[in-house]
């Protein structure tokens, strides 16, 4: 897919929208300094795109009683499409990883895993991740403290 040219106000709708997502057109337009009308077809062009993949809202983990939040790295058994499509189907439904990426270095894939508290990542690990046939090692990291957890692809 082509790469989007964009321009200083796409470059601003778009960093105003990172830093809120539920602006209304006119709030937008005002930040940007562009007509309602001109903001919303702009909007609108990179909805289209692809540029903005869509909405959410950031939800506390902690204050919805999510606690835990580890990282951890995973090696397979073995490769091949087979063994990695299953493992990618097991990834998708487990609820506790919010995150996964294939990735370079000394793990296949990194998970970014959230849980209650300790035993319920315990149960995780130990009842749906160590057993699964495609899991050779696991190695994990609790994380202590979050320095940064941006979204979005940097700054604009």
């Amino acid at each position: 897919m082509r790469e989007m040219q964009l321009d200083s106000f796409d470059l601003a709708i778009l960093a105003a929208l990172q830093r809120d997502g539920a602006l209304t057109n006119a709030a937008l337009a005002e930040l940007v300094n562009l007509s309602p009308s001109q903001c919303s077809r702009r909007r609108m062009a990179l909805e289209q795109a692809g540029v903005i993949e869509g909405y959410t809202a950031r939800l506390s983990a902690a204050r919805l009683g999510y606690g835990l939040r580890a990282i951890i790295r995973v090696n397979l058994s073995g490769h091949g499409q087979g063994r990695e499509d299953d493992f990618a189907r097991f990834v998708a439904a487990q609820p506790q990883i919010r995150a996964a990426f294939s990735v370079s270095g000394d793990a296949d894939y990194v998970l970014d895993v959230r849980a209650r508290d300790l035993e319920a990542f315990a149960d995780f690990v130990h009842r749906h991740l160590l057993p699964h046939p495609q899991v050779a090692q696991v190695r994990s990291e609790i994380v202590l403290k979050t320095l940064k957890d941006e979204r979005g692809p940097g700054p604009l």
